[in-house]
Parts: C-alpha cells; sequence; structure tokens
C-alpha cells in the first residue's frame, strides 16, 4: 500500500477562523516527490483512496509549531491502513502565535480538532472511507492537553494558579468541546498543568499511550504524573520515558538545510539519533493503534 494526500482548509465560521489540514490515507496509486513546504515526500496528491474502510487519526501539533512535523508518523500509518489528519491550529502555530498562553488556545484546540473530524466525515472524497466512531488522536505537547480536552479533560485557566504562593485570580474551569468519538489517544510529551486540579480528567476513560523524554525542560516528568493519577482508569495507560530523548525529539527529522541552522527543534541531547528513533517509534504507534483499532 502506498500513501495519498489531500489538502484540506477547514472553517471555525463561529469565531472567523480558519486552519489548513493534510490529510494522508492508504492508495494503491505509485508515489511521486513531492514538496510541502521545506519537507519532500513520496506520496500521492489526491490520488483515489484505496478500497476499504478506515480509522481516522487526527494530529495536534505542538505550541508555535507545524502539522507538517509529524509526517514520519502519519505517512506510515496511511501506508497501514488508517487516514490520518495534520492540522495547524490557528493561533498558535509557527506564523500566527496570537493565542499563546491564553485561554482562547485551550479553548479553540480541541474545538478545531472536532471541527476536522466532523469535516472528514462528511467529505465527499474521504468520508465514505471511514469507519464511523472510530477516531483516535496523537498529541504532542500543547497538542497533548488537546488530545486529553477533546476525550473529556476539564482544562483549568490560569495554570499559574496551582503553584505554590499564587495570589492572582482564581482559577476557573474553562468550557472545552468534547468527542465521544475518540477512543484512544497517543500522548507524546504532553503539557498537562491545566488539568492539574482534581478530577479534572475524570472524563477521560479511553486507552492511552504515553511516551516522556528524559531530558524534558517544557514538559517533565510531573505532567506525565497528573494524567497519571487524574485520569479514571490509569490501568488503561501504557507510559514509559524515552531514554537520553528531548522534547522535540518526537518531531520527524528535519531536511540537512533546515538541521544546519541549529534552530531549537532541530536539536536533541547529545548522543540521541532522531532518525533511529523515529524509525520505531512509528512502529510502536502504529501497534499500539492496531491494538485498540482491533486491526491485523
Amino acid at each position: 500500500m502506498f500513501v495519498g494526500v489531500k489538502e484540506f482548509r477547514l472553517a471555525d465560521e463561529e469565531h472567523g477562523l480558519s486552519f489548513p489540514a493534510l490529510a494522508m490515507y492508504p492508495t494503491r496509486q505509485v508515489p511521486v516527490s513531492h514538496a510541502f513546504g521545506p519537507y519532500v515526500m513520496d506520496v500521492g496528491p489526491d490520488a483515489p483512496v484505496a478500497p476499504g474502510q478506515y480509522p481516522l487519526i487526527l494530529v495536534s501539533h505542538g505550541s508555535g509549531g507545524s502539522h507538517l512535523l509529524y509526517r514520519t508518523i502519519t505517512a506510515h500509518l496511511a501506508q497501514h491502513g488508517y487516514v490520518v489528519a495534520m492540522i495547524e491550529h490557528s493561533g498558535n502555530n509557527r506564523v500566527d502565535n496570537q493565542f499563546m498562553g491564553k485561554v482562547e488556545n485551550l479553548q479553540y484546540r480541541p474545538r478545531h480538532l472536532k471541527l476536522a473530524a466532523d469535516a472528514l466525515y462528511r467529505d465527499a472524497f474521504l468520508g465514505s472511507h471511514l469507519q464511523a466512531g472510530q477516531l483516535g488522536v496523537i498529541g504532542h505537547s500543547m497538542g497533548g492537553y488537546a488530545a486529553l480536552a477533546l476525550a473529556g479533560g476539564t482544562p483549568w485557566y490560569p495554570p499559574e494558579a496551582f503553584k505554590p504562593g499564587y495570589h492572582g485570580p482564581e482559577p476557573a474551569i474553562v468550557e472545552v468541546e468534547h468527542d465521544d468519538r475518540v477512543k484512544a489517544l497517543v500522548l507524546l510529551a504532553p503539557a498537562t498543568v491545566w488539568f492539574a486540579p482534581e478530577h479534572a480528567l475524570e472524563g477521560v476513560n479511553v486507552p492511552i499511550l504515553m511516551l516522556s523524554a528524559e531530558h524534558d525542560p517544557y514538559t517533565p516528568a510531573w505532567h506525565n504524573d497528573i494524567v497519571l493519577k487524574g485520569v479514571r482508569d490509569p490501568a488503561n495507560i501504557t507510559s514509559r520515558c524515552v531514554k537520553n530523548a528531548g522534547h522535540f525529539s518526537f518531531l520527524s527529522p528535519f531536511p540537512p538545510k533546515i538541521k544546519q541552522g541549529g534552530a531549537l527543534p532541530t536539536v536533541d541531547p547529545e548522543g540521541f539519533d532522531r532518525e533511529r528513533f523515529h524509525e520505531q517509534l512509528k512502529q510502536e504507534i502504529l501497534a499500539y493503534l492496531n491494538l485498540r483499532f482491533k486491526m491485523a
């Protein structure tokens, strides 16, 4: 099986926003090299979908990131029987970060995941190939927040209110949209401080694969502890720490030209082999989702 791709522009009409999404899916059409910005992939643009019905997986990127930063994982899933949609969150991406740290970001991120799922289930091209109610979410960093919120988490704001010595406004619940179609989560170095209050994650009752990084100054181990202690049934969680990894090690390996610039997302702890890790990571995520969605 090969990988087809289709680009979408989705709308949040209620808030006057729009955002791009790139869907990958199984196809029998032989791929060609195709560039998406600086990233070249062997795919079939708008290729026919291979006959069959597939689970839908949404991918939510980290704060200030891009939907294209998880392309190795998503291409592997698409090649093996999933429709995978990477969305770029309005106001919290690489070119527009106006909502970073604001309550709007907490509200919009899960809403836009739900809007993306709704649009794809209705889509004339992909909709008939999607298994009804079989939805998973992969979230990295702030994308992990979005995944937990969509799956039933209740966030609180501001997060500083849960630190010792805080003297600001009383924290309040943030109203977010949930989606009971979500059947599994994959959390990669998730940002979870908004779920620190007791019972905030009580509504999350789905299987979770949660991977953390040993050297992560942004979402250290206590972010994982919030999930492990907060969900309804901790037995639902498969959790491990990736040795010597950094926070950005979960991003797909960058092309040499970008790596040469030395930007923080391209850098790993000394001795960490991101290329080798991603060969293993994409297989681990596929195996986990296959168990959750009962695929061979």
